[in-house]
């Protein structure tokens, strides 16, 4: 259980955030602006920067790539059926979807890290690479259909997937950023995740979850349940060396994304309550992470 400790710092600048907005001079007015920062230049730089120093190379891992895909379109899938189902308020649905298939992509380095050393590292730079577009453009659609705002348009006005579309073309043209553009621009995307997450803590209001339990927890537990299931079956049933397993396995158990809260803000939706789906999501990866690892381990050992 000790990997659970990973996400202890996230959580910890996630309530630094709340303290600070509701009992400081620092409170909602300058909160909105640093949203509005961390969305439109944080985000995207460290999106471009980690695509840029990460070249994608599929084939190398088509098993892997594909499935990092299908975890993902799984979450998507889930996510969506959630709609038809009675009694679901589509503005809260339009919103929290997100939640269940969007990954903390600077946990998901750390874990890989941490985990597998560099192996793990170069593996999870092609889950990122593959899953980020296919993320932003499943939680664009439900935002963009709701808010009355037009598809395509909003996936090409999308600082995110600006900066994963030009990150992919960058490599697929062999381009290298100069030294001095590459540090600058990964100092600038460093800040992206303090920021980003005491941004969250910022508009945090857990009572909001108290408006859609039940979608809540289904949201989560696609998130935390659905999700890493569907990892350990595509590993059982696949030849993906241990390294990329375990890489699947902890991407498919991780917290959501911190920056949905600031796409469903940004975009019109119901920000307090995707704020504490991000929340208890980010608590509930402290236990999914490591219940996920076990079983990946208990289901290698009976198939091996």
């Amino acid at each position: 259980m000790a990997d659970a400790l990973l996400i202890l710092p996230d959580f910890a600048l996630i309530a630094i955030g709340f303290l600070i907005c509701r009992y400081t001079a620092l409170d909602r007015p300058v909160w909105d602006g640093a949203e509005r920062l961390v969305y439109y230049l944080l985000f995207p730089a460290l999106l471009f920067g980690s695509i840029v120093r990460n070249p994608l190379r599929p084939m190398d891992a088509l098993a892997l790539a594909g499935g990092t895909l299908a975890v993902t379109a799984v979450g998507i899938g889930l996510a969506y059926a959630l709609r038809r189902v009675p009694g679901v308020s589509p503005a809260l649905h339009a919103s929290g979807a997100q939640v269940a298939f969007r990954f903390n992509s600077y946990i998901a380095l750390a874990v890989a890290e941490r985990l597998a050393g560099a192996p793990g590292v170069a593996a999870i730079a092609l889950v990122v690479s593959m899953a980020v577009p296919l993320c932003n453009l499943g939680a664009v659609w439900p935002l963009a259909r709701h808010g009355g705002h037009g598809y395509l348009r909003e996936l090409a006005r999308n600082p995110l997937i600006i900066a994963t579309v030009s990150g992919l073309a960058f490599n697929a043209l062999g381009l290298r950023l100069p030294e001095l553009a590459a540090t600058t621009l990964s100092r600038i995307g460093a800040a992206a995740l303090p920021l980003g997450l005491m941004a969250v803590g910022a508009g945090l209001r857990l009572g909001a979850l108290r408006e859609a339990p039940a979608l809540a927890a289904a949201l989560l537990a696609i998130r935390h349940a659905a999700l890493p299931l569907a990892a350990v079956a595509w590993v059982a049933l696949t030849d993906l060396p241990p390294d990329q397993q375990l890489v699947l396995v902890a991407f498919a158990a991780l917290p959501t994304a911190s920056s949905a809260y600031v796409l469903a803000v940004r975009m019109g939706g119901h920000g307090p309550f995707v704020a504490g789906l991000v929340t208890v999501s980010t608590l509930l990866g402290m236990l999914s992470l490591p219940l996920a690892l076990a079983l990946w381990g208990q289901v290698t050992r009976f198939t091996s």
